[in-house]
């Protein structure tokens, strides 16, 4: 029976490795930063920063239906991240995730690539819009626009 549940410390293999793979296939046509996305980025890393650092653990809830499917990532009202693992897209996980955020959290803000249409258009469909707001992910020249939820 699928659930969402705060994630816990025999998760985050499987949290590290969607987030990996995710932002591998999302990010790499955007950035193309070969040496970040296979370098840098790795599993074991993702892993154990989430060990060495209970917050991460603590503001992250997943899907869960036998086995992890999906994350979202919460901080106050800001939905920090959301993946969905890509061999179970098009499931309607992540709006399940997005409305558990709402409902539970009343999550009202995140932050999007702009060159990410697909996020933007799952957010769009999901109450939120565009703003005036953005500013550089950190250390790049690509800009995120501040999405809100629509009252």
């Amino acid at each position: 029976m699928a659930e969402i549940r705060q994630a816990k410390k025999k998760d985050v293999s499987r949290i590290a490795e969607i987030l990996v793979y995710s932002k591998r296939l999302n990010y790499l046509p955007i950035f193309q930063d070969d040496s970040y996305s296979f370098g840098e980025l790795q599993v074991l890393s993702v892993a154990n920063e989430y060990l060495a650092n209970k917050n991460p653990l603590e503001e992250t809830w997943v899907y869960e239906d036998g086995f992890v499917k999906g994350l979202i990532q919460i901080c106050g009202q800001e939905v920090k991240t959301l993946y969905v693992d890509s061999f179970f897209t098009n499931e309607g996980i992540g709006g399940k995730l997005l409305d558990f955020a709402i409902e539970k959290f009343d999550v009202r803000y995140l932050w999007v690539l702009e060159k990410n249409m697909r996020a933007i258009a799952f957010y769009s469909r999901h109450g939120f819009e565009l703003t005036n707001t953005w500013q550089y992910e950190e250390g790049t020249t690509e800009r995120l626009l501040r999405m809100e939820r629509r009252a």
